[in-house]
């Protein structure tokens, strides 16, 4: 007799057994014991804002509910605060879900799909999911490489182009005229996917002007970062409305719960707490820097909540951090460490609470100092 199995797709057949993250709930299980500290996942460690836990309250009431579908109120007011039509804007469960949507819409079995190489690994994720051909380029000085990319999708004649700005998992980033000439650069039917999600936390200048008119761009923004939000799944794209209409065509329209619909418009009212949550990100960044300056480090300059510190400065190898790493778990801390040479050189440890980055403080400076 046959053994019953599934007839998977020979693409599904072919992918390797993996997934974008391994979380730490599942490095707990595997430790059998508790992170004291969680800087690994670049969450917002102050929380959401009150208005919006109130919102969640008052809303639990109606999660018997599916949400609404078009999220309309919801992108009532994301598009009057960008100035942007109400066709132009989608609501999804995250950047990751949009992003899984918008390389379905146009990448096929074999198409070219450019990142950089390193980069946000959830995007791969999804290429490889619907057969597309993976084509990274290298960072270069730790910033993902716009003339790099630019030359690549000409080269490959690429359908699609990811680049996250800022970037994670570096954390640097590039101006908004700079992201706007390599936008112009690229051929006419290219479509860029600018992946916004720290872009709260970031200097002034760095997102170039929101402009519908330009087919080829759509801006990725969450609720995961500055507002607190991460759990809640819940972010919206930006973008001319015949590629937000193409992607209503295969989007999940319940994707997005009536709680965390309340929670984000709630959260959008209350702008003193977002701003509150910037500051208190910069000044744990500059802590870290210091941090690492005081133990022979050297931190990256960072426009997110997180900070990519060099460990191996004179030899940029990826051994110290990969040392480090596993000594801190031990110890209790979960972080991560970029995946790919020679980005690996580095830690990075999300932007705690004042106690947590005193704690990290710590533990790093004693695990340092006794290797």
């Amino acid at each position: 007799m046959t053994e019953p199995r599934p007839r998977l797709t020979d693409l599904v057949q072919g992918l390797p057994a993996t997934i974008p993250f391994v979380g730490p709930e599942a490095l707990e299980r595997r430790r059998g014991r508790l992170f004291e500290l969680r800087l690994g996942a670049n969450e917002s460690a102050f929380g959401l804002s009150p208005l919006a836990a109130e919102a969640i309250r008052r809303e639990l009431a109606r999660a018997a509910w599916y949400g609404d579908p078009e999220a309309f109120e919801l992108r009532e007011r994301l598009a009057g605060l960008h100035r942007v039509g109400l066709d132009e804007i989608v609501v999804g469960a995250g950047i990751d879900e949009l992003l899984g949507v918008l390389v379905r819409a146009v990448t096929g079995p074999g198409d070219p799909v450019v990142t950089s190489a390193g980069a946000y690994p959830t995007f791969n994720y999804h290429v490889a999911g619907f057969g597309g051909r993976l084509v990274a380029v290298p960072y270069r000085d730790d910033h993902e490489d716009l003339e790099g990319l630019a030359l690549a999708v000409r080269r490959e004649g690429a359908k699609l182009v990811y680049l996250a700005n800022p970037d994670n998992p570096m954390g640097t980033w590039h101006t908004g005229s700079a992201v706007q000439g390599f936008i112009a650069g690229l051929p006419a039917d290219v479509l860029v996917l600018l992946d916004e999600a720290y872009v709260e936390l970031a200097p002034a200048d760095t997102a170039p002007p929101i402009d519908t008119a330009d087919p080829r761009v759509v801006r990725l923004r969450t609720f995961s970062k500055a507002h607190g939000m991460a759990g809640l799944r819940i972010g919206y794209a930006i973008a001319h409305a015949e590629v937000i209409q193409a992607m209503g065509r295969i989007r999940n329209h319940f994707g997005v719960s009536r709680v965390a619909q309340a929670a984000a418009m709630a959260s959008l009212d209350d702008a003193a707490f977002v701003a509150g949550v910037v500051a208190e990100v910069a000044r744990g960044r500059d802590e870290y820097a210091g941090l690492a300056a005081g133990l022979g480090f050297r931190a990256l300059p960072s426009a997110t909540n997180f900070v990519a510190i060099d460990v191996d400065p004179e030899k940029g190898g990826p051994e110290r951090g990969r040392a480090l790493l596993e000594a801190l778990a031990d110890a209790g801390v979960f972080i991560r460490r970029p995946g790919i040479a020679p980005l690996d050189r580095c830690i990075r440890v999300s932007v705690g609470t004042a106690p947590e980055r005193a704690r990290f403080a710590d533990i790093f400076s004693h695990i340092v100092r006794g290797l």
